[in-house]
C-alpha cells in the first residue's frame, strides 16, 4: 500500500465527496480520475495524522524536520512526516533507502542528506547528529 500526502483542504473535499462510511477515499479517487470501481481493493485506507518523530540508529528527527541533498545539479526535499522520512512523496524507513531512491546506487544516506531541525535556519549533515 502507497501513502499520499494531501492538505487539509484537498481532506475536506475528499470527505464531502463520500456519500458514506462505506465509501473509501480510494473509491472516491477513483471517481474523479474516471477509473472503473476496483474489485482488488479490500480494506479502506486509514488516513493517519501523527507528530512522531522518525528514529534511525538512536537519531531522534522530529515530525516537519526538512532534508535536503543535490545529486547531479538537482535539489531534492524530504521530510520527516508520521514516523518516517518521506521524500518524492514516498515513505523510507532509512535515509540510504531514500539515497538509493534518488541515485539507483548504494550510498551512505548519512553523509547523503543534510537537515534543517523545526525551529532552526541552518542546515546541517545528518551524520553530525551520530
Amino acid at each position: 500500500m502507497r501513502t499520499i500526502e494531501i492538505d487539509f483542504e484537498v481532506y475536506k473535499a475528499l470527505m464531502l465527496r463520500r456519500k458514506s462510511e462505506e465509501v473509501s477515499f480510494n473509491d472516491v479517487l477513483r471517481d474523479l480520475l474516471n477509473l472503473s470501481p476496483s474489485t482488488s481493493f479490500k480494506s479502506p485506507v486509514k488516513i493517519e495524522r501523527t507528530d512522531r518523530p522518525w528514529m534511525s540508529r538512536g537519531v531522534k528527527f522530529p515530525h516537519g524536520t526538512e532534508f535536503r541533498s543535490t545529486y547531479n545539479g538537482i535539489e531534492y526535499t524530504g521530510q520527516v512526516n508520521s514516523g518516517a522520512l518521506v521524500v518524492e512523496g514516498e515513505r523510507f524507513d532509512s535515509s540510504s533507502e531514500a539515497a538509493f531512491f534518488i541515485t539507483g546506487d548504494e550510498v551512505d544516506g548519512w553523509y547523503f542528506w543534510e537537515c534543517k531541525m523545526p525551529g532552526t535556519d541552518s542546515w546541517k549533515g545528518i551524520n553530525s547528529f551520530r
